[in-house]
């Protein structure tokens, strides 16, 4: 967007260098790409992944990628789903591995939209990246790489960063100005070496894996699920993948070994070999080796993920953990999503460069969760298996009544959750709304169901245009900008906020009327989600059925614009049997009255706001907004 605005002093001007074509650094270019920015973007590889690498995609990620409209593309390859992970131990008093239990992969409590790990080999995922790169007139430079770079914003306020790069062969070389760097080149980052930033290892036990993906022959019954399996000549992970095949991560040597060499390694048929020992008394036989590697993992994490705001890390550069949860390409994605919209608000003009600085204490904080999570994880499956009364109180949706939950079904629940993504959350902060936040109003709400940090909870609702049933969270595409929901009740008791919401929206001086588009009057009246700002799309869900709306009747000018984001709150769901308006109940909000939901780009709650009568709530959002825009915002925000 600010590209579309403004030109570059010249082709070797860019908004961003983002170094490393991994899920990080294509998830990033992605977004800043489809958003309207001038991109270089490098990889030292010749191609993209071939085989192997990361392959667990989680329900959190797969909204996501929907949302993105990336969803189609990747189960285009038809990859395997895990619903359930299946148990397996040495039985007593006897040899060999028994099936000690199973559980959901993602129980009914988390509420998934897609309650299964999607799985399918890097090099796909990423692919699908790229042709939405290629759309957006991006590339990957290849085979280049970074030798070097400065950060100097007195010298250059707009284009601080001066950054030199190089083909990998040495034959050419080039040195370009950019607003920011990215470094998501993995583990051996050059760019956090070159800032000096260290990692802390936070668990001194390190591993050498070995991981193999191919096709096999077996007896195995479970060949088809995710798998934990220990027995007394060790222990495997297995993961079924796309094509038939299936990978298998073995623990080769650890820390604790007397004899332990983090540069261990094995041969493809020794894993076999230890394959077949630990499947005992079933047979496994290899079709097919499409990948092996062998390579050390100790639990690590970047003492920093940026030092001026220009310069920035993500994914692997940052932290590094076990493969047990299937976390690492997940965790890279929502690294990126969380600075791409962020640079976005602050490059558009909407935000103060100060939201720049929430990127890393959320996301640290997040990687500070996975790694203590990993090693509570890794404890979890190894030290007894779970009786089988346990796997059943850990899969039910809720517990017995009165009954206390042991250690193993609390940390099965905090397992799921978080694997999953819908564990994540965000702390207090200026977009993240707490009794601390510089915008106080009676009119902001504190409710258990949304809470600022989380997620956006997921719901059908009926659109009233066409009839269709559809999934609310999904409605706004991922655009950088944030979600209003305007959850409006019944039409006969909430006229009259609805018009002095939209009449506050309408003020000069409203957030939303501040950052109105410069080329709103030729905006096509096909356009669906930012016919006014690029910054804000409104969505309306009313609690009535469908044919008892009527959108120029019962709904302002203003909000019925958005025509086809208005909805009917008529669906039934067995999780609120009694509910008249399932949305509004799932969300903690009065059937009748509603209320106002703000909803970060990245699909994060930011602030709960009552829709009464009058100016409260447009101060109140005024207030919030005001706390990070680049804009003063609202007459009434000194009062509130």
């Amino acid at each position: 967007m600010a590209s579309e605005q403004k030109q570059h002093p010249s082709p070797n001007h860019y908004d961003i260098v983002i170094v490393g074509a991994g899920p990080v650094g294509l998830m990033l270019s992605t977004c800043l790409a489809r958003w309207g920015y001038k991109i270089k973007h490098i990889d030292n590889r010749p191609e993209p992944t071939a085989t192997g690498r990361a392959d667990g995609i989680q329900p959190r990620s797969l909204d996501l990628l929907r949302n993105m409209g990336l969803k189609s593309a990747i189960m285009a390859h038809k990859p395997a789903r895990v619903y359930e992970v299946a148990f397996w131990d040495p039985p007593t008093g006897g040899k060999g591995i028994a099936r000690t239990g199973t559980w959901a992969s993602c129980p009914d409590f988390i509420d998934a939209r897609y309650p299964f790990t999607t799985l399918l080999h890097q090099g796909l995922i990423e692919r699908a990246f790229i042709a939405d790169l290629e759309k957006n007139n991006t590339t990957v430079q290849r085979p280049w790489t970074i030798t070097g770079f400065t950060s100097d914003e007195q010298a250059d306020p707009e284009y601080p960063v001066s950054v030199e790069l190089q083909h990998v062969d040495g034959t050419f070389k080039e040195s370009v100005k950019a607003k920011y760097l990215f470094g998501g080149e993995g583990a051996r980052s050059f760019v956090r070496d070159q800032l000096k930033i260290g990692i802390t290892h936070k668990d001194p036990i390190a591993y050498v894996w070995g991981v193999m993906d191919g096709v096999v022959k077996t007896d195995f019954p479970d060949i088809k699920m995710k798998c934990t399996i220990h027995s007394e000549h060790g222990s495997i992970m297995v993961i079924p993948r796309e094509d038939n095949m299936v990978r298998l991560y073995i623990q080769i040597a650890s820390s604790t070994d007397p004899d332990f060499n983090p540069r261990k390694t094995a041969t493809v048929e020794e894993v076999q070999a230890s394959a077949k020992r630990i499947l005992q008394p079933y047979s496994i036989e290899w079709e097919r080796v499409e990948w092996y590697s062998v390579y050390p993992i100790g639990q690590g994490i970047s003492d920093k993920y940026t030092l001026d705001h220009r310069v920035f890390l993500g994914g692997d550069a940052c932290h590094t953990h076990s493969p047990k949860a299937g976390q690492g390409m997940n965790t890279a994605f929502l690294d990126a999503l969380n600075l791409a919209w962020k640079i976005h608000a602050v490059e558009g003009g909407l935000a103060h460069k100060s939201i720049l600085e929430t990127y890393e204490p959320e996301r640290k904080d997040v990687a500070e969760t996975l790694l203590s999570f990993d090693n509570k994880y890794a404890k979890l499956f190894s030290q007894r298996p779970p009786s089988s009364n346990e796997v059943a109180a850990a899969t039910a949706q809720k517990a017995s009544s009165g009954a206390e939950e042991n250690e193993f079904i609390k940390t099965f629940k905090e397992s799921c959750s978080f694997t999953s993504g819908y564990g994540v959350a965000y702390k207090a902060n200026q977009l993240n709304w707490s009794p601390e936040h510089p915008a106080q109003s009676h009119v902001i709400a504190k409710s258990d169901a949304l809470v600022p940090g989380r997620l956006f909870r997921n719901a059908d609702v009926t659109r009233v245009v066409d009839a269709n049933v559809v999934h609310l969270e999904q409605e706004i595409p991922l655009n950088g900008a944030f979600r209003l929901f305007v959850f409006a009740g019944k039409p006969s008791v909430t006229g009259q906020a609805l018009k002095d919401f939209a009449a506050g929206l309408a003020k000069k001086n409203s957030f939303y009327s501040a950052y109105q588009r410069a080329d709103i009057d030729s905006v096509s009246h096909h356009e669906r989600h930012n016919p006014h700002s690029k910054f804000f799309t409104i969505c309306t869900v009313f609690a009535a059925k469908r044919n008892e709306i009527e959108i120029s009747r019962d709904l302002p000018a203003l909000l019925a614009r958005y025509k086809d984001n208005v909805y009917a709150d008529d669906r039934w769901s067995r999780n609120f049997p009694d509910a008249k308006a399932m949305a509004h109940a799932k969300m903690g909000l009065d059937e009748e009255r509603g209320g106002v939901v703000v909803v970060r780009p990245d699909g994060y709650t930011g602030v709960v706001v009552a829709l009464e009568e009058g100016s409260a709530t447009v101060d109140a959002l005024n207030a919030y907004f005001g706390a990070f825009a680049s804009k003063k915002l609202g007459e009434a925000q000194a009062q509130l």
